[in-house]
C-alpha cells in the first residue's frame, strides 16, 4: 500500500504500524506517483527498507496539526509559547498489530503525537531541580527566551510545507534545555500578578474566584492591559492608520546570571511597526536584581497589512535573551 498525504499535511509523514507492507509519502510525492501510475498500463513499485535515517537538516519542522495563533481569547499574549518534540515519538507496545494473542509476534511500535507536553514538562522539572528557587513563570521565561529559531541547517524553522513558519506557528521557537538552564535574565511573575490581568480580561469576580479558590473583587483590584503582563513575548494589534496610537508596555527582568553584567538591546522590528526600547542598556550589580524597561510600538505610515513579526533581544557577553514580537496590522 502507498499512503499519500492530503494537501493539508504537506510533507509531514507518520510512523505507523500497518498490517501489510506500506509506505507513507508526502502530498507532493503522492502527486508524482499518481502521475507515473497514469502514464503506463503496467505500473510497478517496490518498498525498500533502509532503516532509520539520521540527520535531516530540516529538523525541527512544525507539524500540520500543531496549534496556531493568534490568541483570540487574549490577543495581547502571544500563543503558542514554545515548540517541543511531538511527532513520531516512538514507543514499544506489547500487543501485536493484528490484536492477536495467538502469535509469536507480540510486539508493536506505536507513535505518540501529543508528546510536546510531557517533553516540556520534563524540561521544566529539570530546571526546577537545577534552580529550586525559580517560580513557574521564571522557568517558563527561561524556556522561551533561550529557544532555537533555526533548524539544523541554520535556516528559519519551517512548517509542514517546507515554508518558513510564522511566529504564530513557532511562538518563541523550539525548546533548548541546555540553554534554558542558564538564561541570564528571566521575566518573573507571582500568583497575585495574574489577578489584575484576569480582571482586565473582564472575567467576573466569581470566575476569577474559582481560579484562585478565594473571594476576589475586581473593582478593588487594579486591572491591567494584557500587554502589561510581565510576559517574555509581545503581541500588538493596530486597527487602522488613523486610529493607531502608539502602545507602550513595561517589562521587568530579573538577573539570574553573573552578578556584574551589562545587556544591550537588539531590535528587529516587524514590517510596518516602529519599536523603541528605553533604556537601551541594562547594567546589573547583583544576582536577583530587577530592572525595568519600556517598549513602545507605533504603526508606520505603511501599506503593510496582516500578520508581521520581529523580535527584541538583550545581549551580554555570555547571554542572549530573545523575545518574539507578533503584530497584526488591519
Amino acid at each position: 500500500m502507498i499512503l499519500v498525504n492530503p494537501a493539508a499535511y504537506g510533507y509531514l509523514t507518520l510512523a505507523e504500524a500497518h498490517v501489510l507492507p506500506a509506505t507513507h509519502v508526502s502530498y507532493a510525492d503522492g502527486l508524482k506517483i499518481k502521475t507515473y501510475i497514469n502514464s503506463t498500463t503496467v505500473p510497478t513499485a517496490a518498498i525498500v527498507f533502509k532503516g532509520t535515517v539520521i540527520g535531516d537538516d530540516r529538523a525541527p519542522i512544525v507539524a500540520a496539526f500543531s496549534s496556531r495563533g493568534p490568541n483570540f481569547a487574549s490577543p495581547g499574549i502571544l500563543k503558542p509559547d514554545i515548540l517541543g518534540p511531538g511527532v513520531n515519538i516512538l514507543a514499544a507496545w506489547p500487543v501485536s498489530v493484528e490484536n492477536n494473542t495467538n502469535t509469536r509476534s507480540t510486539f508493536n511500535m506505536i507513535s505518540g503525537t501529543s508528546m510536546s507536553c510531557p517533553h516540556l514538562s520534563g524540561v521544566a522539572a529539570l530546571l526546577k531541580s537545577a534552580h529550586p528557587d525559580w517560580s513557574p513563570a521564571a522557568i517558563k521565561s527561561a524556556i522561551m527566551t533561550t529557544a532555537d529559531v533555526l533548524n539544523l541547517a541554520k535556516n528559519p524553522i519551517k512548517d509542514e510545507r517546507f515554508l518558513p513558519a510564522s511566529v504564530f506557528a513557532t511562538g518563541s521557537g523550539h525548546v533548548n534545555p541546555s540553554r534554558a538552564s542558564d538564561p541570564g535574565l528571566v521575566y518573573d511573575l507571582q500568583l497575585e500578578d495574574y489577578i489584575p490581568y484576569l480582571c482586565g480580561l473582564n472575567y467576573t469576580d466569581r470566575e476569577v474566584g474559582v481560579i484562585l479558590q478565594r473571594r476576589v473583587n475586581c473593582n478593588a483590584e487594579s486591572s491591567m492591559r494584557e500587554g502589561d503582563l510581565n510576559y517574555p513575548s509581545f503581541a500588538v494589534t493596530f486597527k487602522s492608520l488613523e486610529s493607531s496610537a502608539s502602545q507602550t508596555y513595561m517589562r521587568t527582568v530579573t538577573n539570574v546570571g553573573e552578578a556584574n553584567s551589562s545587556y544591550v538591546v537588539e531590535i528587529v522590528a516587524p514590517a510596518g511597526i516602529e519599536v523603541r526600547v528605553e533604556p537601551a542598556k541594562l547594567h546589573f550589580y547583583g544576582v536577583k536584581q530587577k530592572l525595568r524597561y519600556n517598549v513602545t510600538f507605533g504603526r508606520l505610515n505603511s501599506t503593510v497589512f496582516g500578520p508581521v513579526q520581529g523580535y527584541l533581544k538583550w545581549d551580554s557577553s555570555k547571554h542572549s535573551v530573545r523575545s518574539p514580537i507578533a503584530g497584526i496590522l488591519r
